[in-house]
């Protein structure tokens, strides 16, 4: 039987008005299981309402006590309409790096902050202006803050960076997410630990290393894995503080 009537496609040639209706199907077909794919895998992803990058709020500026722990946080003394006296504020900058450097010389001293405001649950972190715009020396006596231990825990969950966990780039969970936490955290953005079990009912809480030091380079293997670990925790203002001990770190069987 000849098949010389059947369409043919050849590249450099228009399509065959018989391969029209054929390709057009295929093509909706193909469009229609990624777009569902997207769909799925979009719906399972950790982003829940009100995360991230608060724009609407617009740029927030409020004053208070420096601390280093060793990351900066700042403890609101004198805040706005959106930010309340005795809010705790985690404190980074653009892009993938912390605020060390220019916050090491406030430590115990006023300050007033500005920036745009990242926050998630019970935790809140602010992106910080460039240079003295987005923090600098206020006048006047820091009033002392209150540390308040709350003995040593075991805790499971993850190891996170907390500008990614706040919605800064999504999924800011997960081994998806492992290597840029681990790219946020070595350039001192605050690490954050998401435990399963709320402790004094919060479930994150800022990363320190034993006796206030950076997060260690053992926990690195293990971000964005669940892991149960023990450490010290300690309040400051509204913000818990977990200090891991390092050698207790051990990845959950799933």
């Amino acid at each position: 039987m000849s098949r010389k009537d059947e369409p043919f496609f050849v590249g450099y040639l228009p399509l065959p008005a018989g391969l029209k209706g054929f390709t057009l199907f295929i093509s909706l077909a193909v469009f229609v299981l990624f777009f569902g794919a997207g769909l799925l895998i979009g719906a399972t992803q950790d982003a829940p309402e009100d995360t991230g990058f608060r724009f609407d709020f617009g740029r927030q500026t409020v004053t208070g006590v420096v601390e280093l722990t060793p990351y900066p946080i700042l403890r609101v003394t004198e805040g706005n309409d959106r930010i309340a006296p005795g809010k705790t504020m985690m404190l980074t900058a653009a892009g993938k790096s912390g605020v060390d450097m220019r916050a090491m010389g406030l430590e115990g001293q006023l300050a007033q902050i500005s920036g745009i405001v990242l926050e998630r649950g019970t935790i809140d972190m602010m992106q910080l202006r460039g240079g003295r715009n987005g923090i600098s020396p206020v006048e006047g006596n820091a009033p002392a803050m209150e540390i308040e231990p709350l003995g040593r825990w075991k805790l499971a969950g993850e190891i996170c960076d907390g500008k990614c966990l706040y919605g800064a780039m999504r999924p800011g969970r997960g081994l998806a997410h492992k290597a840029c936490a681990n790219l946020c955290i070595t350039g001192d953005v605050p690490p954050v630990f998401v435990s399963t079990q709320p402790v004094e009912g919060q479930e994150f809480m800022l990363i320190t290393g034993p006796e206030a030091t950076r997060m260690p380079q053992e926990a690195y293997d293990f971000v964005g894995q669940f892991v149960t670990l023990e450490g010290d925790i300690e309040r400051r203002g509204d913000l818990l503080v977990l200090q891991i001990d390092p050698a207790t770190i051990a990845l959950v069987d799933e």
